[in-house]
């Protein structure tokens, strides 16, 4: 009994079962992207169909995350993350089962929610739970499992989409969703700051609104040709509208500083937190848009299976876990930026590597060296990034910062889904075209027209890119069925190429913005050398 007491006391003990929810949503977030192509075929889906499969997740739980912050602030972090638990539970229950896109991707949005109340409640229960000069290490392993649920996502829904399907890669969230949810009513203490909030409602609608105006027009631009959508309403109209509502969002935060803001600007006075906030956006941003156009790539044009395109990926997680753990030690002895700026810059590389290795007659461990640089890089930036955000922040800021930084991340990923897809299909629509004119030429004449009208009218029905397809739903003999496959799967490199750059560029402007990383304070530098002399 005395050692169950000592177990439900300490701070350790809260802090695996909070890093146990926080694996289970972010690896939601990338173990969808290796099944887009089994879920494509499954579901009959179109890729448009299956960027809003990601972003029903991605957007309510981006849009919803600074007000469960501060429901935690009013009702306790640990009941929040409890409900967020067994809703995020029903909702993967709810997507396994699901017979049509539109049936999963409310489940998904339903999914998003649930991940949306539990996330943002472990920042401040660690900062009540831990003193000051334990936040470092603390941080440090909660950014290395972020990171290594993210990069894992790949490899874990490889291994369950090819031995069990698709569906499996949701219903492996049942067993878990019940054990976080029992160890965190055991486990994790009942704090409640007992501060009175009124929620901005008119803050979230604004917030809303704007986001699925800008995120609809990017991943449904290329279906209506950037034009009429219905009536007389067009696609830069509805994007052109979302920026106005979030712009009114912002001014309306601005007019509600004194009183029940949303958004607190008062997180953004902190020059450090500001930049971390960028940065996490740009890992969302980088990581998306990479892993979107990479995992159908490794299936759909190279032909791997779920597992081995997981497996070609494990070689990112691996030396992540290396490098972090060399970071971890060196992350309370200098300015974090000096691992930051590196880790972006390398990602960077790995990245660039990776693009200019693919081709439609690359082999798997082409990418080795590209994956592996791309890994070490991850392990330099996700240990100081939470170190360096919070360390000069108040505690009474916990919560809505919290809320803050994984808003802003999850954005990132948000906006890289949607501008990633929509340039990867702008350019897939482009070199369908050039490649199918090219290629018709070896076909009987009575094929031709046809041919090249079947690749150049895909956009409009959606691209069916999913493993084994030849990019387009066209009933065709074998022998043009060949030609037809050779046909996407150069048109597809053909367009992933320049879509992989926009991540690379992001990852270079987040290395060159934390240059500006101010270093802990002398009052800090001096704590900490006293500390070390007196251990």
């Amino acid at each position: 009994m005395n050692t169950m007491t000592r177990i439900r006391n300490h701070p350790m003990a809260a802090l695996g079962v909070l890093v146990l929810g926080l694996f289970m949503t972010l690896l939601d977030l990338t173990i969808v992207n290796i099944a887009v192509p089994s879920i494509l075929d499954g579901l009959h889906a179109s890729l448009d169909q299956v960027l809003w499969v990601l972003n029903a997740y991605s957007l309510l739980y981006a849009v919803l995350l600074i007000t469960s912050a501060r429901l935690g602030d009013i009702y306790g972090p640990r009941n929040l993350f409890a409900v967020g638990v067994v809703i995020f539970t029903i909702a993967s229950g709810f997507s396994a089962l699901a017979q049509d896109p539109t049936q999963l991707i409310l489940s998904r949005g339903l999914q998003g929610l649930g991940a949306a109340l539990l996330a943002p409640q472990g920042l401040p229960l660690m900062m009540s739970l831990f003193p000051v000069e334990k936040r470092g290490g603390v941080f440090a392993i909660y950014g290395v499992i972020a990171g290594l649920a993210v990069i894992a996502g790949p490899t874990v829904g490889g291994f369950l989409v090819t031995h069990f399907g698709w569906r499996s890669i949701f219903t492996v969230n049942l067993p878990i969703g019940v054990i976080t949810f029992s160890l965190a009513m055991l486990l994790i203490p009942d704090l409640r700051p007992g501060r009175r909030h009124r929620l901005d409602l008119a803050g979230v609608a604004l917030a809303t609104a704007g986001l699925l105006g800008v995120i609809f027009g990017l991943i449904e631009g290329q279906r209506y040709d950037w034009g009429v959508v219905t009536g007389m309403v067009t696609v830069p109209e509805l994007i052109a509208a979302g920026v106005l509502l979030l712009g009114a969002f912002l001014y309306y935060q601005a007019r509600r500083q004194d009183s029940e803001p949303l958004l607190a600007f008062a997180v953004f006075k902190d020059r450090n937190f500001t930049l971390m906030t960028f940065v996490m956006a740009a890992m969302g941003f980088a990581i998306l848009g990479l892993y979107l156009p990479l995992t159908i790539y490794l299936q759909s044009v190279l032909g791997l299976s779920a597992i081995d395109a997981g497996l070609t990926i494990a070689l990112q997680p691996i030396a992540m876990i290396v490098s972090s753990g060399i970071a971890s030690g060196l992350v309370q002895k200098i300015n974090g930026k000096y691992l930051l700026i590196p880790g972006l810059l390398v990602l960077a590389a790995g990245s660039g590597y990776i693009d200019w290795a693919a081709h439609t007659s690359s082999g798997r461990w082409d990418f080795a060296p590209g994956l592996m640089l791309s890994g070490l890089g991850m392990g330099c930036i996700w240990t100081p990034v939470f170190s360096i955000a919070t360390r000069d922040l108040r505690p009474d800021l916990a919560g809505v910062a919290s809320g803050v930084i994984n808003t802003i991340q999850e954005l990132g990923g948000v906006i890289a889904s949607a501008a990633v897809g929509a340039f990867l299909q702008n350019r897939l629509a482009l070199a369908l075209h050039d490649q199918a004119v090219a290629a018709a030429g070896h076909l009987p004449q009575p094929y031709r027209d046809p041919f090249v009208n079947g690749f150049s009218n895909a956009a409009h029905s959606g691209f069916e890119v999913g493993a084994g397809q030849s990019g387009v739903s066209m009933q065709l003999p074998a022998q043009v069925e060949q030609i037809a496959h050779y046909v996407f799967t150069h048109a597809f490199v053909d367009a992933m190429h320049p879509t992989l750059l926009l991540p690379i560029a992001v990852l270079v402007v987040a290395a060159a913005a934390s240059a500006f990383v101010r270093g802990p304070r002398q009052i800090e530098l001096a704590a900490r050398e006293e500390t070390a002399a007196v251990a």
